[in-house]
């Protein structure tokens, strides 16, 4: 969408790019990710189709004749049995974790969509270490670089008061949106870019933009980053240096299209990360490391 058009719709919206970013950083750092609440919403959802004493049985009984967790078939695998073992001797808040935790990662990857990471995102090549990721791509005389870190990025996609469910939805899927950092870097100089998801982006419509995302910040420095650095917020820049800057982004492929993906690649990869961290979590409480 040309510079031009974005700005005339923010000559009538004006306000919206004054609060709308830095409201919703705001808001985002006030409200906590509630992880064991959203998560809790999809178990509950889940546990509809088996109410009775069956479920509690399950839930407060998991078996009569042991504590592994085994369920209401009484099957045991071999690892199954060294779970038993190994936590027979243990006070019973560690028994009840690690039975909890075993129920859980069964039905995490159950629930989990993407069974294998893509080694690229939009022709973007990714490299992960724990909570970080880094997608990069040579372009020319330059390389792009886009880094975000998962932590704390997810919450479920929630509808309006107006909006029906899909009927067989029955929970809110949970998106990760995190703030990342685009880095267009030339020789040892870099422009560099932080930008977030908006939290209401505007409806499609011709006369509009529809940009899901916005500039947080804009800096340019040699070598490699300091605190020493100079850079300033996007709510305060010209309007139309802030389209023509976005519009910079679109042309270096950081598009809505492209930042769609990278929510759809952060969602799952912090998705394996959560399962990860419950079954560290389960060995740990073993004594398994």
């Amino acid at each position: 969408m040309s510079g031009l058009v974005r700005s005339a719709h923010r000559v009538v919206q004006g306000c919206v790019k004054n609060t709308g970013i830095a409201s919703a950083l705001v808001s985002r750092a006030q409200a906590p990710v509630k992880r064991d609440f959203t998560r809790g919403i999809w178990h509950m959802s889940c546990s509809k189709r088996m109410d009775g004493p069956v479920v509690t049985s399950l839930l407060h009984n998991h078996s009569n004749t042991c504590s592994c967790g085994c369920g209401l078939k009484a099957l045991h695998t071999k690892e199954d049995h060294g779970r038993e073992s190994s936590t027979k001797n243990k006070p019973l808040g560690e028994r009840e974790l690690v039975e909890f935790l075993t129920e859980e990662i069964v039905a995490e990857r159950k629930a989990q969509k993407l069974k294998t990471l893509p080694t690229e995102v939009d022709g973007f090549k990714v490299s992960g270490t724990g909570a970080e990721v880094l997608l990069s791509k040579a372009l020319k005389d330059e390389v792009i670089n886009v880094t975000f870190n998962v932590n704390h990025t997810v919450d479920s996609d929630d509808f309006g008061e107006g909006d029906a469910q899909p009927e067989k939805q029955e929970f809110s899927e949970m998106r990760s949106k995190p703030q990342f950092e685009v880095d267009i870097v030339r020789g040892d100089t870099t422009l560099g870019f932080t930008c977030s998801f908006l939290q209401d982006p505007p409806t499609s419509n011709a006369d509009e933009y529809n940009d899901i995302f916005g500039i947080d910040e804009v800096t340019l420095y040699k070598g490699e980053w300091n605190d020493k650095v100079y850079a300033v917020a996007g709510d305060v820049l010209d309007g139309y240096l802030y389209d023509l800057l976005m519009n910079l982004l679109e042309e270096k492929e950081i598009s809505n299209e492209f930042v769609q993906k990278l929510s759809d690649f952060s969602t799952g990869y912090e998705h394996a990360a959560y399962i990860n961290l419950l079954e560290g979590i389960s060995k740990f409480t073993i004594g398994k490391q």
